[in-house]
């Protein structure tokens, strides 16, 4: 008994501070440290709140201190919450710092734009941390922007219920929480930012139309759905500012926190329903759904285009970035890049031309088992059930499909000659490497037929400027891509999407791609 008691006190010596009751300290004397001096909540939307930010507290000295006072400036009216070392409020007394030693602050705010002074859609909202003691006091500044916004939602139908929509008939049909948007909705201006809880939906015979330069904004699981004989009009124009893309039209999710500008899957999708029709997004930049746009089927008239393309970007998806289903669809100078699946999706048949568009795939947050750009003319719709459509035609024309994996192109038909499977490939890039010899019986990858394949090259490097951040550029003199593109395709899109003339009705070859290549310095 005497040894265990013994070692009872040992422990006690050796584990000092565990054993200690309380803490024998001096008051802080303006001496301490911190991790930052200004705390950045970065921007948020009106009523939305922010991430958590933290800020750490140094000690540097060798004795134990207390900050007698610790406490934002404006008390118990700011709109900051702290959490300091786990207790959570807005003014403290006697918070201990031990000797070489830290602790944390956690910081974030709710702010009503509504409730700040002033006037506009912007407000920046400030506060200080304030540590007295000592007679000294120490301060670290806490700024937060705010923006006013349009916010759109379902209606609220009591004991947390909401208004939802029907999709499919019979058996099959389900629910999502959504809304259909009403005539005075149907106009997305540039004035304020948009943020959609929920599905927004564009009603039969409606078009909802977005001006340049609109930025629309989507919480967790909510995105816009276009219903059959609805339509979407996203019709941005070119922008001065490379930077600012003001004219751009941007769909986003609603954090606005810089670590979530990249983050794939925040939000659905923009859905649009088969019988939409009309649909078109011109100087638009999707980023960061599950699937960016999802096309399902066309307006009954496969020879018309339910869905037009120009200078599109779409980037982040978690699954697809754009997924299309027996659509319609044409595009130029459209860019994909960063999906977890693929980047092009064309299945269950349909109708497709595309020129001069980059389809990358460098997604690197997990394994991919798909290809950049993936065709097909079926669909399963059960364990047993495949539906079937015709390929009339899936063009590309001065294309780039390009990737991290070593076949970035897929192809699967129905053994059923009778359905169309119709597609070329003229004067593009194409990374498709076969080292073993596992698809060298398989017709459609007979590159050196020319009635699938044209003029379009294997396994050459693109040379894009950085995929990281989705920067598909390319370099002049290094790119495989440099003029190897059809003039006449060229001259149909004169323009690249960085708004530089390809050299129509020259007689030098365009590049290939949505970009013509640039000079990089050395």
């Amino acid at each position: 008994m005497k040894y265990l008691y013994g070692v009872a006190i040992l422990a006690c010596l050796v584990l000092w501070s565990s054993c200690r009751n309380d803490f024998e300290t001096v008051a802080s004397t303006g001496s301490l440290e911190f991790s930052r001096d200004t705390v950045y909540l970065d921007t948020v939307f009106t009523n939305i709140g922010s991430s958590t930010y933290n800020l750490k507290v140094y000690n540097r000295s060798s004795d134990d201190i207390h900050i007698p006072s610790l406490r934002l400036s404006q008390g118990q009216s700011s709109n900051y919450r702290l959490n300091v070392d786990g207790i959570p409020g807005k003014e403290f007394t006697d918070v201990q710092v031990l000797a070489k030693d830290s602790i944390f602050i956690f910081v974030e705010t709710t702010l009503d734009i509504n409730n700040l002074p002033g006037s506009g859609n912007d407000f920046l909202y400030t506060d200080q941390i304030e540590f007295s003691g000592g007679g000294s006091e120490q301060k670290v500044e806490l700024v937060t922007l705010v923006k006013d916004a349009v916010f759109l939602y379902p209606a609220d139908l009591g004991n947390n219920m909401y208004e939802t929509l029907t999709l499919g008939e019979g058996e099959d049909a389900y629910e999502i929480e959504g809304f259909f948007l009403d005539d005075t909705e149907l106009n997305f201006t540039n004035e304020k930012p948009y943020v959609i809880y929920g599905y927004a939906a564009v009603g039969s015979g409606k078009t909802l139309s977005i001006d340049p330069g609109a930025r629309i904004h989507f919480h967790e699981s909510s995105g816009i759905l276009v219903a059959n004989n609805g339509s979407i009009q996203a019709n941005g124009l070119p922008s001065a500012d490379p930077d600012a893309l003001e004219n751009e039209i941007i769909f986003e999710s609603d954090r606005l926190e810089p670590d979530f500008s990249e983050i794939p899957g925040q939000w659905g999708t923009l859905w649009l329903t088969n019988g939409s029709t009309n649909n078109s997004f011109k100087h638009t930049t999707i980023k960061n759904a599950v699937v960016g746009i999802l096309m399902e089927g066309n307006d009954g008239n496969p020879t018309t285009e339910t869905l037009r393309l120009e200078d599109v970007q779409i980037y982040n998806n978690s699954n697809v970035g754009l997924l299309s289903r027996n659509g319609t669809i044409y595009g130029e100078n459209v860019v994909i890049n960063n999906s977890g699946q693929s980047s092009l999706t064309c299945s269950l048949g349909g109708s497709y031309e595309f020129n001069h568009c980059t389809f990358g795939n460098y997604w690197t947050s997990s394994f991919r088992s798909f290809p950049a750009v993936q065709i097909d003319n079926f669909f399963p719709i059960s364990e047993t059930e495949v539906a079937v459509a015709d390929l009339i035609k899936a063009d590309f024309t001065n294309c780039i499909i390009y990737g991290n994996e070593p076949r970035e192109l897929g192809l699967a038909r129905v053994e059923d000659p009778t359905y169309l499977f119709n597609f070329n490939f003229t004067n593009s890039l194409i990374r498709f490497e076969d080292p073993n010899g596992d698809f060298e019986d398989d017709p459609l990858y007979n590159f050196s037929n020319t009635d699938f394949y044209t003029s379009s090259i294997l396994n050459a490097d693109p040379a894009f400027l950085d995929t990281t951040v989705n920067n598909l550029n390319i370099e002049t003199g290094v790119s495989a891509a440099d003029g190897i593109g059809n003039l006449n395709a060229a001259n149909q899109v004169p323009v690249d999407l960085n708004g530089t003339n390809r050299g129509s009705g020259s007689a030098t070859p365009p590049d290939a791609g949505a970009y013509e290549s640039v000079e990089v310095p050395d």
